[in-house]
């Protein structure tokens, strides 16, 4: 149970500078070219996002919560009931990030300023496991890429963007926003462990960081 919290510690003490010498060595330009942003094969876009990104991105474009995010699938039957643990970014018919949209072959993300932590650090992820606790696989292989390479606690994942220049300047707001998202990961998760309450239910269920949740965010208490 203590497993979380010392990630959390250990995310919060990740050296930013070295992050971001990671970065800079490793280097990355996006190149519109979608891919993270778009299905893999017949598997939809599947990219984590948290109840205030989704409130974030409502507020951005007066939309409804089930506009935004949908459960994220894994532990869903092929129905799509089931209990979950996360909400995903939307998708539309195609299997598409929702968000996205292609002029002349260039991607463009239509709430860039407004995208989700895992948007913002994409192809990078953290992993702050302490050392010397037992490594798991990363909590996101599968999604938006699988992680290819590894520096330190930087995780560098498939993109056609990295190898390219990037400024130390961008390289270090990167690995600044990569260490909040690091947190934040952590601190959602702890919550939804503390908040989780085993109760078996018909339908559709997200058990996220504020409770249990119906698919179109309505707290799982609330009916009609």
């Amino acid at each position: 149970m203590q497993r979380l919290e010392d990630e959390l510690a250990a995310a919060r003490a990740i050296d930013v500078v070295a992050v971001a010498s990671a970065i800079e060595s490793v280097g990355f330009e996006c190149t519109r070219c979608g891919e993270c942003c778009t299905a893999d094969g017949d598997q939809p876009h599947t990219a984590t996002v948290f109840p205030d990104e989704i409130r974030t991105l409502q507020d951005a474009g007066d939309r409804a919560w089930d506009e935004v995010a949908r459960p994220m699938p894994f532990g869903l039957d092929e129905a799509g009931e089931g209990e979950t643990f996360e909400w995903a970014l939307q998708t539309d018919a195609c299997g598409d990030c929702v968000f996205y949209e292609e002029t002349d072959e260039q991607g463009a993300c239509t709430v860039h300023d407004d995208r989700p932590l895992i948007c913002q650090t994409y192809p990078f992820s953290l992993d702050p496991t302490p050392e010397d606790s037992d490594p798991e696989p990363p909590t996101e292989a599968g999604q938006m890429g699988s992680v290819v390479d590894r520096i330190g606690v930087l995780e560098i994942h498939e993109c056609e963007g990295v190898g390219r220049d990037i400024s130390p300047e961008e390289a270090r707001d990167l690995a600044e926003t990569l260490k909040r998202r690091a947190i934040v990961d952590l601190q959602e998760a702890i919550a939804v462990r503390d908040t989780y309450e085993p109760d078996p239910v018909d339908g559709t269920v997200v058990h996220d960081s504020e409770g249990a949740k119906r698919p179109d965010g309505r707290p799982l208490s609330t009916r009609g």
